[in-house]
């Protein structure tokens, strides 16, 4: 088989992050230059997988690492750029750590937001508070084009509310509430939300090797 070419990088860029969608280039953009430990980085330097023509790959992975270690490495391959993928999702104590892997498919339909939720807290609508403990993981990945692999994990622990909360944040944000707040995650502003969140956990623990595979 023909090697394949690969796509022209924007302007700039110097980095891919592994997914289509744009909350999460928005959010895990301003967690790497928020975090200060890639010096000189700027927007431009990272890009979204949208900005090249490749299909995402199958989520095939039983783990979070397993998926965030083959989507960056289908990335960092077909462009020839440094990739960072997260693979990330709610883990519910009763439920043994369901959806897990499957949150963003929970109720059938890949991405529902809606349908997810509504479904989980359906699922949950008779156990009582104090069994309602739940955790959003997030499993980071760096893949360089010569190979080099990394992983960082973070998890942001708290309790499922009864209904959904606040009109920030995506996914199941609005019903779950980290330990210590009053608010739910989708009551944060996003800087807060950074702060304590899984992805910014997973992300920060990652920004190092980030700078240095830039050579910053």
């Amino acid at each position: 088989m023909p090697d394949q070419i690969a796509p022209t990088a924007p302007d700039r860029a110097r980095l891919v992050l592994a997914t289509h969608n744009e909350h999460k280039v928005g959010e895990l953009r301003a967690i790497l230059l928020q975090s200060g430990a890639v010096p000189g980085l700027v927007p431009e330097d990272v890009v979204g997988a949208g900005a090249f023509d490749i299909a995402p790959p199958v989520e095939d992975g039983l783990t979070f690492a397993e998926n965030a270690l083959l989507k960056a490495r289908v990335l960092a391959r077909a462009t020839g750029l440094p990739a960072v993928a997260d693979d990330s999702g709610l883990a519910v104590d009763v439920l043994g750590g369901a959806p897990g892997i499957f949150s963003a498919r929970w109720s059938g339909r890949h991405g529902d937001d809606r349908a997810n939720l509504d479904l989980l807290l359906a699922q949950l609508v008779d156990v009582r508070e104090e069994h309602r403990g739940a955790r959003f993981v997030c499993a980071a990945a760096l893949v360089t084009p010569d190979g080099d692999e990394t992983v960082e994990v973070g998890a942001l622990v708290g309790v499922l509310l009864a209904a959904p909360r606040g009109a920030g944040g995506f996914g199941y944000d609005p019903i779950l509430r980290p330990a210590g707040e009053v608010r739910s995650c989708a009551e944060l502003s996003p800087a807060e939300k950074n702060a304590i969140s899984h992805r910014g956990q997973a992300f920060r623990a990652l920004a190092p090797r980030i700078a240095e595979v830039l050579g910053a």
